[in-house]
């Protein structure tokens, strides 16, 4: 097996490029992408790059695959990993909300969402009583179709609730990408990890 000097866990798909440009600015020596099929990046003894579905990512850095990862916000909520999030990256914002169909004040008895966990937080903190129903396909569906009193899903600009006829009752919280880390490396590869933290916060105009 190979061994590199520091292992990033990024997620696939529209937040990845933009993670790549953020840690390379800050002056991680990334290596190339030149297999777009690739899932593992890098050579010995040099940094490695995985590229993983997002609710994956804290799971390999939690368990110490990866040192360091990139992750929104909304998936950290749901996770329950112990990381070190020392970096707010600013790119990615969304809001998790709660929907439901128009004019719609009946109980909530069920809730649909990818976010199982968070959600189950929520409903405790709030002493509702609701079914959690977990999805991963499209969640809005869920509250169209009566699956659902009311469904916990992301939102960016409101096009898609628009046209599925639903509206955002509530913002529940607000979700950006963040930097992580794992605890243990923090300590063991402190040389690589704390200078990669300066410069991010100095981008960022983090003191």
């Amino acid at each position: 097996m190979k061994r590199y000097a520091l292992t990033v866990a990024l997620p696939k798909g529209r937040m990845f490029q933009e993670a790549y440009e953020a840690l390379r600015r800050a002056g991680l020596p990334l290596p190339p992408i030149r297999d777009a099929r690739a899932l593992l990046h890098g050579e010995e003894g040099g940094v490695a790059l995985l590229e993983l579905r997002n609710k994956d990512v804290p799971v390999y850095v939690d368990l110490g695959i990866a040192e360091i990862g990139v992750v929104g916000k909304d998936i950290l909520l749901d996770s329950g990993r112990d990381l070190y999030e020392p970096v707010d990256l600013g790119f990615g914002a969304c809001r998790l909300s709660l929907i439901r169909r128009p004019g719609d004040t009946s109980p909530i008895r069920r809730i649909a969402t990818k976010y199982p966990s968070f959600t189950a937080r929520l409903l405790r903190e709030r002493g509702w009583v609701a079914d959690v129903v977990e999805l991963t396909g499209n969640i809005e569906l869920a509250a169209v179709t009566g699956l659902a009193d009311a469904v916990v899903d992301v939102v960016q600009t409101g096009a898609t609730l628009k046209a599925a006829g639903l509206v955002e009752v509530e913002i529940l919280a607000h979700s950006t990408a963040r930097l992580v880390v794992n605890r243990q490396a923090l300590k063991l590869k402190r040389s690589l990890i704390k200078p990669l933290i300066a410069k991010l916060r100095e981008r960022d105009g983090d003191p």
